[in-house]
């Protein structure tokens, strides 16, 4: 449980989606909840009442927002909405806001079942087919690498890291052939109503959330959740990028939404209070860098040393690829912005710190040498 939860607001109270139904949440928007197989159990989807020009005839029916992965079961949860939540009539569109496995998985599916078009940014579609195409580059051999050159050690979670190659392939096995590209700014007008695009990094490579300022709702996607904070995270494809920063340069844009919007995440329950969520979010990340420079007062650290800094609960293999990343992420912004160096060790392992914490180092490492 978050202690900050009580600061946010949940208009629907406890009240979730049945299984295979989807809810109302705002005129002409429904909510779907479905399963997932990870710690994280479930994620939103939005189906959102639509009217398009199909050749020459003006067809009624529905946007589809977010997939899902692809497994049978999720097959199964979408058949059941099929059945009891479009009111007999089709999907129109298919909109991905970005290109993780819950979010764009079953994209082919729903598009070849509905002859429907796959709207996502033009970042998000190529890093996916690139995704599906690899077996090395986003796990696999160059992820234990990358995990190792910064401090990684555990045998148990570098097999974990090398036998995931496949992992995005298993959950995304193919993409549709065609897409039409979203970018900040873009207008689309969905329903009668207009839902403007807005860009957001440091997540994913080109999230897409969506605000209609008709209903005053926003679909935050990833980008900003009222329970948990989102990964951010360095990964082995961009090994120097700096995904904080621009995260939280992101989401404050979304303060220039009206502060009684109605968020809907893609994790936890729809919210109103999103200015105040924004704050503890920049707040919790702030928190969470003072914690490294004050640990760095004294030696160097990798990565691997920072997790028990920002971590204080048992980490499982698959939570510690997710808990690296966001270390690195944490150690870049204070690298990128001066403030930290990073050297390599003679072990190969990155090592970040003040420049007068790797001097204090120096000189103690010269002093041993000396006595020795």
């Amino acid at each position: 449980m978050n202690p900050l939860e009580h600061q946010i607001t949940y208009p629907m109270g406890d009240t979730l989606p049945a299984p295979g139904v989807a809810m109302d949440v705002a005129p002409g928007v429904r909510w779907i909840r479905m399963g997932l197989p990870f710690a994280l159990d479930h994620i939103n989807l939005w189906l959102l009442r639509d009217r398009q020009r199909v050749g020459n005839t003006l067809v009624d029916g529905w946007t589809v927002v977010d997939c899902c992965i692809d497994n049978p079961l999720t097959r199964a949860q979408w058949e059941q909405v099929f059945a009891s939540s479009l009111d007999g009539l089709p999907i129109l569109r298919v909109i991905v806001t970005h290109m993780h496995p819950d979010h764009i998985g079953l994209a082919h599916w729903l598009c070849a079942r509905w002859n429907a078009r796959l709207w996502i940014s033009a970042t998000d579609y190529y890093a996916a087919r690139a995704a599906i195409g690899s077996r090395d580059g986003f796990s696999g051999e160059a992820g234990t690498d990358f995990y190792t050159s910064h401090g990684a050690r555990d045998e148990a979670f570098l097999s974990h890291v090398h036998g995931r190659g496949s992992y995005y392939h298993s959950l995304v096995p193919d993409l549709p052939t065609t897409y039409r590209r979203m970018m900040d700014g873009d207008a689309i007008e969905i329903g009668g109503r207009t839902w403007k695009c807005i860009s957001g990094y440091g997540h994913a490579p080109e999230h897409i959330a969506l605000h209609c300022p008709k209903l005053s709702v926003l679909i935050s996607g990833d980008m900003v959740l009222p329970r948990i904070s989102t990964n951010v995270s360095v990964h082995a494809a961009e090994p120097e990028a700096d995904p904080l920063r621009l995260f939280l340069s992101s989401i404050a844009r979304y303060l220039d939404l009206p502060a009684d919007t109605l968020t809907l995440p893609s994790h936890g329950k729809p919210f109103t209070g999103m200015h105040v969520r924004i704050g503890q979010l920049q707040s919790h990340h702030q928190e969470r860098l003072q914690e490294i420079v004050d640990a760095s007062r004294f030696t160097p650290l990798s990565a691997s040393d920072v997790l028990p800094v920002m971590f204080k609960r048992p980490l499982d293999p698959h939570q510690m690829t997710f808990a690296l990343g966001e270390a690195l992420a944490h150690l870049h912004l204070l690298w990128l912005d001066g403030r930290f160096d990073r050297v390599m060790d003679d072990e190969g392992v990155y090592r970040f710190g003040p420049a007068e914490t790797f001097a204090a180092a120096q000189q103690q490492e010269t002093a041993s040498a000396a006595v020795a």
